[in-house]
């Protein structure tokens, strides 16, 4: 199915299809916390549930990403879930194959990237992000809703999703062991910040500090306007992009703490030149787990 909206919206495209209503169209809203802890301890995410009770963009439904979204049976936070089971999970939110969703989160955009991510990952190519996501609509303007109606009324109306799974957007720790020792083509590309990137950040929340041995860093904020939250504009973005390797890369691949901010350059990399690239969900929760494999710092 040809997409009803480009993979990037801006707030005025949103309301105007919400408003002709001439495909079927979803909202979801990802917002998700995340809480560090203590030196070498795992982060914790949750539900933005009551603040998407508090305000939403009207008729969105609300996606647990680290619940329903998640495997909960996964090794690592936010482990991607088997194909069957994640189709279940979005059809549950009415998630259909003539379904186009429109994503977007409160807290930087990567929790609704990563369900565009997801959702491409099954092959459902009909999802769009919000730019700016809540509060660039509300910036435009535009009214919200509350409460847990509007959920409520798109878990009423259960869809059927058809996986049709596309490995070519997911990289495995064997896939990401061959580029890291040169002897695969690719690029791996640490999306975080760059004092997690060098090691030094002020916590770590993983087994060990570091990163891939071989990768860049390209750090997801970059890719935002920090006065809107929203993506630079596509000329901009190419640049940040290009500079970073990631649209010239043979085979590149993306990564972070456990498959969230690595989703975010990864679709701004398929907004500016529809380049698919993968994307290694287990990132350096597993493989700093691993003893046998090495971190770079500094």
């Amino acid at each position: 199915m040809a997409p009803a909206l480009p993979a990037l919206v801006a707030p005025e495209a949103l309301r105007a299809a919400l408003d002709a209503a001439a495909t079927p169209l979803l909202v979801l809203d990802a917002s998700t916390t995340l809480v560090t802890h203590g030196e070498g301890e795992p982060y914790t995410a949750g539900p933005l549930r009551e603040q998407y009770r508090a305000a939403h963009v009207p008729g969105a439904a609300f996606a647990d990403v680290t619940g329903e979204l998640s495997d909960p049976d996964g090794p690592y936070p936010f482990t991607l879930p088997a194909p069957d089971a994640l189709a279940a999970a979005f059809g549950a939110l009415g998630v259909g194959d003539d379904t186009h969703v429109v994503v977007y989160d409160t807290v930087g955009s990567a929790w609704a990237t990563r369900v565009w991510w997801l959702l491409r990952w099954l092959g459902h190519d009909a999802v769009s992000v919000l730019d700016g996501g809540l509060a660039a609509w509300q910036a435009a303007g535009y009214p919200t809703a509350s409460g847990a109606a509007d959920d409520e009324a798109a878990r009423s109306r259960p869809a059927t999703l058809t996986p049709r799974e596309r490995p070519d957007l997911l990289a495995t720790l064997p896939q990401v062991e061959r580029i890291s020792a040169g002897t695969a083509a690719g690029l791996l590309v640490n999306a975080l910040d760059p004092a997690t990137f060098r090691g030094d950040q002020e916590v770590s929340t993983y087994t060990r500090r570091g990163r891939i041995p071989g990768s860049v860093n390209l750090p997801l904020f970059t890719l935002l306007d920090p006065a809107t939250g929203r993506f630079l504009p596509v000329d901009a973005l190419r640049e940040q992009l290009r500079a970073g390797g990631l649209l010239d890369a043979d085979g590149a691949v993306t990564y972070c703490g456990g498959g969230i901010a690595a989703t975010l350059p990864a679709f701004a990399a398929y907004v500016v030149s529809g380049a698919e690239v993968a994307v290694y969900d287990g990132s350096l929760s597993e493989w700093t787990a691993q003893d046998r494999l090495a971190v770079a710092v500094g």
